[in-house]
């Protein structure tokens, strides 16, 4: 079979969508099937093309098997929202425009948010006549639509319409949390045309980063934490984690010099984040912006705690961050600021502690605490990495997806279908 998928983020970018496509493809080209990818060249978060990258009208490539194709697009640092709509609006018009010279597909597969990469689907499968599955890892626009970033009526109208429009339009919906089929159902899908398969991890993967001990050369912030109890947010800095938490926790631990917060990643809100900690000259906060892919086993060598953090809002109890599983992977305790799905997971693996949202008090009190109780901590680590090997094995979830893939490009003929996956 051949899966053509279409994915604004993808590696050497490092971000969670990047992640899970990639993983994804891999897992389908190792299992016998052809897997094209249509992106742009990595730029993500700064909105600077990668070294060894340049964007071209048209280049292609191979990963690990995997076909890519990276058009030209509008590009932008990932932050304000009418220039990286127009970057998103610039992929989906290229992605369109280039599908007449691809060879066929037997599915075509989007992601979304960004959502204009998941629309792009309905455009792509009309001109390659071929069934489309949209997936979808975040509620949109009702994410952006929770922290504020859009307020126009009109505006919030018609892309209200174009999400239903998506749903309805699409061949095969697959959400990545059971909140977000519940969601669905809400909006008048029906259940047959849902299949949620969640996030996880490539667990060789992580083996295999755990196991490293030579790293690329560090950046000497990243290397000052050695010896360090190190309490690690590695992500976005958006509007929607509230990050200020974190200054807050870390100014009530200013007597504690054996702890330090690190804070990996970039941004709407990293600039904001870095002025904030300056001025209350926050020694014990370590904000490295993003870091090359090269550095991420040490950035998880040299952490001890996880935090996986969103805003006290009603929206984020139906997500599930995918670093709670690379946390558990990397045998990190989790503190989980995220109430409903999320919490649930951390708590049912006995993998973490749960506090309240945009709780700085409680987040204090927790990193404290673990990092008095060396058994304690090592019991959540141990738990953690029992649980996602059991229930989020990357492999296994691909497989899951594979075969809605297979029963939508060929619903009148099961021999296609891949029965390799089970609960």
């Amino acid at each position: 079979m051949h899966i053509l998928f279409l994915s604004h983020y993808f590696p050497p970018e490092v971000n969670a969508p990047a992640s899970r496509t990639f993983e994804h493809c891999r897992q389908w080209v190792k299992l016998g099937h052809r897997v094209t990818v249509i992106t742009c060249a990595p730029n993500h978060p700064r909105g600077q093309v990668y070294p060894g990258y340049r964007n071209r009208l048209c280049a292609r490539e191979t990963i690990d098997g995997v076909e890519v194709i990276r058009l030209w697009t509008y590009i932008t640092p990932n932050e304000g929202f009418i220039k990286r709509t127009l970057a998103y609006i610039s992929y989906m018009v290229a992605a369109t425009f280039f599908i007449p010279f691809m060879p066929k597909a037997d599915v075509v597969v989007t992601t979304s948010p960004q959502f204009f990469n998941g629309l792009a689907g309905y455009l792509v499968s009309r001109l390659k006549r071929r069934p489309w599955v949209l997936e979808i890892r975040d509620l949109w626009p009702e994410s952006i639509l929770a922290v504020g970033a859009i307020r126009n009526r009109t505006i919030i109208r018609v892309l209200e319409w174009l999400e239903m429009f998506a749903y309805r339009r699409c061949d095969h919906l697959v959400p990545v949390t059971d909140a977000f089929r519940d969601y669905m159902l809400k909006k008048g899908i029906p259940d047959d045309k849902i299949t949620v398969v969640k996030n996880g991890v490539d667990l060789a993967f992580y083996d295999a980063m755990g196991e490293t001990t030579e790293h690329a050369d560090l950046p000497a912030s990243l290397a000052a934490l050695d010896g360090k109890f190190v309490a690690a947010y590695v992500g976005t800095h958006g509007m929607a984690h509230h990050l200020e938490t974190v200054l807050e926790a870390a100014e009530t631990l200013r007597e504690h010099p054996n702890i330090v917060f690190l804070l990996v990643g970039e941004g709407s809100e990293a600039a904001k984040l870095r002025d904030l900690r300056d001025a209350r000259q926050l020694d014990n906060v370590v904000m490295t912006g993003q870091l090359d892919k090269a550095h991420m086993p040490a950035v998880w060598q040299l952490s001890d705690l996880s935090l996986v953090l969103l805003r006290k809002l009603d929206l984020f109890k139906t997500v599930i961050p995918s670093k709670i599983f690379e946390s558990m992977a990397m045998k990190k305790p989790i503190i989980i600021g995220v109430q409903g799905e999320s919490q649930a997971i951390v708590e049912a693996a006995k993998a973490g502690v749960a506090i309240e949202p945009e709780n700085a008090a409680q987040l204090a009190e927790t990193v404290l605490a673990l990092a008095n109780d060396t058994d304690r901590y090592h019991t959540l680590a141990s738990n953690g990495r029992s649980y996602v090997s059991e229930h989020f094995n990357r492999e296994r979830l691909a497989a899951r997806l594979l075969s809605v893939l297979q029963a939508v490009a060929y619903p009148k003929n099961p021999r296609h279908l891949d029965r390799t996956y089970s609960e």
